[in-house]
């Protein structure tokens, strides 16, 4: 059973009354998303990005990357060795940029292992073009997937979701906050992306953690976002090409099936609309825990009954 990522240790985060939170909202909704994520640099210490590629994601870094480059330009004067420069550096801004200072926000991805490897791919296109390092959590003691199906069985999200969402996604994410001491997150949620989305605030403190979540895309479209990545030039999955809108593990996915709900290929004839990583941390580990109790019960409980069985045998 995965062990608890959090600590009497953790970092304590910036604390903001509601009022205050709400001040600050109203202030960000009239800003251009690029305009919040600068913001963000500045203002937010322990910022960090999680991103599973999504088209809202790729939008997000290629932002992050373009006010780098601003910010370095700006701040940058030239020294006798910066003039020797390659010239492959010279010809490509990100390089030259991202070579002069360490990206600025940790970029985050949580393998759960059972990615489409469109999505593999894309995150080592995305670490090449835009020469960034890329911090990669997996569950706990799983490299491969068959190391995961050895620990936990075939198809656990068929016989376990909860359990399945817990250990893939909400453990490994909560261990990259811890290990990188995190105490703001931006996310790629959208409200245009509906269901439990379509109320987001652009600046939300997590219940139970005090974690800021940023959302500096809040109030765009699908269409924006696509209309960015192509104005841009920005790597992107190739699921999208055939009708893939919002794009998870290979067994939850599908083409977008409603041209009005972009989640609507994500867990096919299931109420859900969430994976786990935007929910109530503790209340969910509590219910994974609970979970993982009667299973160990229920065990127990078999190896007695076959003992027993084998005794008046």
């Amino acid at each position: 059973m995965p062990e608890s990522t959090v600590h009497n240790n953790a970092p304590s985060h910036p604390t903001f009354t509601p009022a205050h939170l709400k001040f600050i909202n109203a202030k960000l909704e009239k800003l251009s998303p690029e305009k919040i994520i600068e913001w963000a640099m500045i203002s937010l210490p322990g910022l960090i990005q999680t991103t599973a590629f999504g088209p809202t994601g790729l939008v997000i870094l290629d932002m992050i990357n373009r006010i780098h480059i601003d910010q370095q330009a700006t701040s940058h004067h030239p020294t006798p060795s910066s003039s020797s420069a390659s010239e492959d550096e010279e010809n490509d801004p990100k390089k030259s940029a991202y070579n002069t200072q360490r990206h600025p926000v940790p970029l985050i991805f949580i393998d759960t292992l059972y990615h489409f490897q469109e999505t593999l791919d894309l995150a080592q296109q995305v670490q090449d073009h835009y020469n960034i390092p890329l911090k990669i959590y997996k569950p706990l003691r799983c490299e491969t997937t068959q190391d995961f199906e050895r620990e936990y069985g075939q198809q656990l999200w068929e016989t376990d979701e909860l359990s399945y969402d817990f250990i893939v996604k909400v453990e490994p994410g909560r261990r990259a906050y811890q290990e990188l001491n995190a105490q703001a997150v931006i996310s790629g949620r959208r409200r245009s992306q509906k269901g439990d989305r379509a109320h987001l605030d652009i600046l939300e403190v997590e219940q139970g953690t005090g974690l800021l979540k940023l959302n500096p895309l809040a109030t765009w479209s699908f269409q924006q976002v696509w209309t960015y990545l192509r104005a841009y030039q920005v790597p992107f999955n190739a699921l999208l090409d055939q009708g893939y809108r919002s794009i998870g593990d290979w067994h939850s996915t599908k083409p977008a099936t409603n041209p009005d709900d972009e989640r609507s290929g994500r867990w096919e004839g299931k109420q859900k609309s969430e994976c786990g990583l935007h929910v109530d941390y503790f209340k969910m580990r509590a219910e994974f825990q609970a979970t993982q109790k009667k299973k160990q019960a229920l065990l127990a409980a078999q190896q007695q009954l076959a003992q027993a069985t084998a005794q008046v045998a």
